[in-house]
């Protein structure tokens, strides 16, 4: 009986720990670490890190910076969190800003079809782990190239 309360006691420590750090790791990564990247991305759209990430605006209002990668009218941007469940469906209008420029389109998380998200991941992400990530393909408006600024 004892045994099986120091070993109750033990996994719910374990538990409350596991719990602390993943609402630490959400805060620290909504609260400091994004806005910090999102001044970032404003302030030097010329910088090392405006060639890597744009700052991507949701249907919902939120913003965050994402890497991603432009071919053409097409944005691409590969979502690690749940962020792009706002996204499922034929299509919803973002706002991007790359390296200065503002644009509109009109975004899809990409779910039905693996080969074309592993063919573009090779290019967006060649050193991430294969089939980790959900793709997000970004139809640039006709008037992308001329900007919204």
């Amino acid at each position: 009986m004892l045994i099986a309360r120091i070993a109750l006691t033990a996994a719910a420590v374990l538990v409350s720990v596991l719990v602390v750090v993943v609402v630490g790791y959400l805060l620290y990564a909504t609260q400091i670490t994004n806005p910090r990247v999102e001044r970032e991305l404003i302030q030097h759209p010329d910088g090392e890190r405006a060639r890597r990430a744009m700052l991507l605006t949701l249907p919902s209002g939120r913003r965050l910076p994402v890497n991603y990668l432009r071919e053409d009218k097409l944005v691409f941007a590969g979502a690690d969190g749940r962020w792009w469940k706002e996204l499922v469906g034929d299509g919803f209008p973002v706002t991007l800003l790359v390296r200065g420029e503002t644009l509109r389109g009109t975004a899809r998380a990409v779910l039905d079809d693996p080969t074309y998200t592993r063919d573009v991941f090779k290019r967006l992400r060649p050193n991430a782990l294969e089939g980790f990530g959900t793709l997000v393909e970004i139809q640039l408006d006709p008037a992308a190239g001329e900007g919204l600024n």
